[in-house]
């Protein structure tokens, strides 16, 4: 594990290699948040900002060559470096964006779109990340998953 459940988050996850999923529990179910691979950055956001324990679980789902960034490492650079405040800037805006366009895609769209969204954007997922963990990730359950893949939804 790379994040646990109460633990403060204190890093930005570079991942080199592998593949990293981030979760979270409700109603004692695993529900997938996001996936990270080669070239992507994983955090807890809200535990990072606020320094207070996550709720969120942080793991490789494959073997895994991750860079961590403290968080406090780069608050201070970034005052004194321009170029490191425009990057903390761009990634911090990157996982905002990301955030609405997840939450949009859930309310707004159905099982087939959304899958068909993620496949489009993130087609490393589609072939990597089991397919329970996929459906959580895309809020339905895997048999329904299973009649999206199949055509028949």
């Amino acid at each position: 594990m790379l994040i646990h459940q109460g633990q403060i988050s204190r890093y930005i996850v570079f991942v080199a290699k592998g593949m990293l999923r981030q979760y979270y529990f409700k109603n004692g179910k695993e529900v997938t948040e996001h996936f990270s691979y080669e070239g992507c950055i994983l955090m807890c956001i809200e535990s990072l900002l606020k320094q207070e324990p996550t709720r969120l679980v942080a793991e490789a789902l494959e073997p895994a060559t991750v860079y961590l960034l403290p968080y406090d490492r780069l608050l201070k650079l970034s005052e004194d470096i321009r170029e490191i405040n425009i990057f903390y800037r761009k990634v911090l805006e990157f996982s905002l964006i990301t955030s609405q366009i997840k939450a949009d895609s859930w309310r707004f769209e159905t099982a087939r779109e959304r899958y068909n969204l993620l496949m489009k954007t993130h087609p490393e997922v589609i072939k990597r990340a089991p397919l329970s963990h996929i459906a959580s990730y895309l809020l339905m359950t895997p048999e329904t998953l299973s009649r999206v893949r199949s055509g028949s939804l």
